[in-house]
């Protein structure tokens, strides 16, 4: 049994998880969200607990098994609470402002450059940090990783989009011959 499958997932009050055929849809008070069931995978209500059970036990239906777990956990995680990351941009003159729905970088090339977020999507500008929020944790990852794609962070000086938390190892520059 997988360690992450067999445990069950607690339902708190204000969310609702409707369980059809092939489609499992959670809402909260932050939004509702839906996944599609994997084969030989079933998902069950009782009470205030979801409970995830495989029907065989083939290596790729137990790799399936945890993975679905852990989908309706971020969904009830995201519709409760909701996930954000935070980017740090790093450079002179490197700015971002936000344009409507769009966020304007400027990150020293020729050209501005304009980032469209996706529907569901917030962006908080606080000087130089980015924070990205929304309730799906698959959404907020993908966003964020676009973004500081946009300017990776470069060893030298680190100059660029970083996560907060990032660590960047960093090399010292030329070293002049000795004379």
């Amino acid at each position: 049994m997988s360690r992450v499958g067999k445990s069950p997932i607690t339902v708190p009050s204000g969310v609702s998880v409707t369980i059809a055929d092939d489609v499992i849809t959670v809402s909260g008070s932050k939004g509702t969200l839906s996944q599609f069931t994997m084969p030989d995978i079933t998902v069950k209500q009782e009470e205030n607990q979801i409970i995830v059970t495989r029907a065989i036990d083939e290596p790729k239906v137990r790799a399936k098994h945890g993975l679905m777990r852990a989908l309706i956990n971020n969904m009830v995680e995201g519709v409760t609470n909701g996930f954000s990351k935070q980017l740090e941009i790093n450079g002179v003159g490197f700015r971002v402002a936000a344009q409507g729905t769009n966020l304007k970088f400027n990150l020293g090339f020729s050209h501005d450059v304009i980032y469209a977020l996706p529907a569901g999507i917030t962006a908080n500008i606080e000087g130089n940090v980015v924070t990205i929020s929304g309730i799906s944790r698959q959404q907020v990852g993908q966003v964020a990783a676009e973004i500081r794609a946009l300017k990776k962070p470069e060893p030298y000086k680190g100059k660029g989009i970083k996560y907060v938390d990032e660590r960047i190892i960093r090399k010292s520059g030329k070293s002049g011959k000795d004379k």
